[in-house]
């Protein structure tokens, strides 16, 4: 599920010739298949589309096959097209939602330099690493790249499918909690032996990050809202929301990245047909937000600690790793 920088809302369609599909990425990350397989992302593949609630929604909308409408496809479910003219929906929420379409990247991020991986030199590493980033993957520390394909969806991009459909317009999506949950799969570094949660300056880093994400998002789609309906009030609340969250990080975290986008929030106006001003300050935020991912590593942000919820607030349990 890609999408462009430019501080786009909502998930971009996915290119579909290029989906290689989880069973690619299983054949080596077995652990992170097994994990993935315990996570609501895995079960609606099959769960999502016999909801009353989702047949619901499909019903207002005009929607005869859930996993036929490209409406329900890029934000619900993995989809592949082999031939032209020929989806197929092949999983729910997969590897290649978050890291992007494999077909360009899977073989050299995976091929350790045409050697067995204890042969692969520090330096062909970073080289495969880079042509694989260059190819399209995006990896964990691309944090702002990640953090959009992730609000992307969980803010609802479409104000139809709000307003009509009576979906809702978005989850109460936070990103260290709903990352350190049951879709926590980082086991690279154990080879595959533990389920480690993530340091705290990662926590860090994804809490600010998460938090410029939604804020860039929400506003984004106050601008992009057509009618005062539940849509439009419900992303101006959840912009408010963003923005005073912003503001409270910005007293303990003073950088030249939050300073920015505390200017930009003192002169936006969160209204209807003020499309030109929010998507402006929306670039303003998202380009903060990608400075800020590349500019910073948490270790100089304990302050925030506090603020980062706590392990009771995380969304689900972490499937253990199979020994």
């Amino acid at each position: 599920m890609g999408f462009s920088l430019n501080s786009a809302h909502g998930a971009q369609p996915q290119d579909h010739h290029k989906i290689a599909g989880p069973d690619e990425c299983a054949e080596c990350h077995k652990a992170t298949n097994k994990i993935w397989q315990g996570t609501h992302h895995f079960s609606t593949f099959s769960a999502m589309p016999r909801s009353k609630e989702a047949r619901d929604i499909a019903k207002k909308m005009g929607i005869k096959r859930i996993k036929s409408e490209s409406v329900c496809l890029d934000c619900h479910f993995t989809t592949q097209e082999k031939e032209a003219g020929f989806k197929q929906v092949i999983a729910g929420i997969s590897c290649e939602s978050c890291h992007a379409p494999a077909a360009d990247w899977l073989e050299r991020h995976s091929e350790f330099s045409g050697k067995k991986k204890e042969q692969e030199t520090e330096q062909e590493a970073v080289l495969r690493w880079k042509d694989s980033e260059a190819a399209g993957m995006i990896r964990p520390h691309m944090l702002y790249k990640l953090a959009k394909n992730c609000y992307s969806c969980h803010i609802t991009p479409n104000e139809k499918l709000v307003n009509q459909g009576g979906h809702s317009a978005g989850s109460p999506f936070e990103l260290v909690s709903w990352s350190q949950g049951e879709v926590r799969h980082n086991v690279w570094h154990s080879d595959g032996k533990e389920n480690q949660m993530a340091s705290p300056e990662r926590k860090r880093m994804m809490f600010i990050v998460g938090a410029m994400v939604e804020l860039e998002e929400s506003l984004l789609a106050v601008a992009e809202a057509t009618q005062k309906a539940e849509y439009a009030i419900t992303m101006a609340k959840r912009a408010k929301i963003a923005a005073k969250r912003m503001a409270k990080i910005s007293e303990s975290v003073q950088t030249p990245e939050t300073q920015n986008i505390m200017v930009v929030l003192k002169t936006v106006k969160l209204k209807l047909n003020n499309t030109e001003q929010l998507k402006g300050a929306a670039a303003k935020v998202a380009s903060a937000a990608q400075s800020f991912a590349s500019s910073h590593d948490g270790s100089a942000f304990a302050a925030i600690d506090a603020m980062i919820p706590g392990i009771d607030k995380y969304k689900g349990e972490p499937e253990p790793v199979q020994k």
